[in-house]
């Protein structure tokens, strides 16, 4: 099973390069794939690679759902997407 983890873009590095972050953790992340992409966007991660780019409120209804059915921790049971 593949899955690909909602994050936002909040720093663009070298290259096809970005730096988002999920839950306050950063890491550095492939553009390559979504041309278009900018600091402020939530794109769809999966293995170092930006799939696509979502919308605020889809990025946070899949995380809400995630938390849920706890594939992903949060401190207070809720994600806000304006991290």
């Amino acid at each position: 099973m593949c899955l690909a983890l909602p994050a936002k873009i909040v720093e663009m590095t070298t290259g096809d390069n970005a730096i988002v972050s999920l839950e306050g953790v950063k890491k550095e992340i492939s553009l390559a794939l979504v041309a278009d992409a900018k600091i402020g966007d939530y794109v769809l991660v999966h293995v170092g690679y930006a799939l696509n780019t979502i919308s605020p409120e889809e990025a946070e209804e899949t995380l809400r759902l995630m938390a849920e059915m706890s594939m992903i921790g949060t401190d207070t049971g809720t994600y806000e997407a304006a991290q």
